[in-house]
């Protein structure tokens, strides 16, 4: 049985002639508004999860013009390096929205929304920081090819990396801690 709102309506106007002319407690009534239902749901549920995926696409991204086309592989103290630049690449707009802001007035909810990001990598730094693997160079060269979809980054190998120094292998997509 088709599923999808246009196969449904396309189905029910060959049998009847008209959608217009259903009954509203009709058997095709019933199917246009299930498959109407489904439609809505599927695309509910596809923003949230690109919604979600948004932060991770937008880091790889971060790295992905941070890190020149013919870099060699790094070490961890260069990994570190990039993350904590990462991790700080808004500490100047927020330095701008404190100074604009007059004595006793509350933070914008621009500064307050970027002071909240700041903090939530920096604890993420401490417990381990999800990035890909820039001492591979097949990751490397990944990179460099990688178009800016979702998709396109399962064929890189990805590590969580500490500030300690600690570096541990993570898979793709992230998931809590691993």
């Amino acid at each position: 049985m088709p599923k999808t709102f246009q196969k449904v309506t396309k189905h029910i106007a060959k049998k009847r002639g008209a959608v217009e002319a259903l009954h509203e407690f009709s058997r095709d009534a019933r199917r246009l508004r299930r498959a109407n239902a489904r439609e809505d749901r599927v695309a509910r549920v596809s923003a949230n999860m690109s919604r979600a995926r948004q932060t991770y696409v937008e880091r790889i991204a971060y790295f992905h013009e941070s890190v020149p086309e013919n870099q060699a592989p790094m070490s961890e103290d260069e990994m570190k390096d990039i993350v904590v630049r990462y991790i700080n690449r808004s500490v100047p707009e927020i330095e701008q929205l404190q100074s604009e802001r007059r004595k006793g007035r509350p933070p914008s909810k621009r500064e307050e929304a970027l002071l909240q990001r700041t903090d939530v990598e920096n604890r993420e730094f401490k417990t381990g920081f999800w990035m890909p693997d820039f001492s591979d160079e097949s990751v490397l060269k990944a990179l460099a090819s990688w178009n800016g979809d979702w998709s396109g980054l399962s064929t890189m190998k990805f590590i969580r990396i500490t500030k300690d120094g600690a570096k541990q292998p993570s898979v793709f997509p992230p998931k809590g801690m691993s």
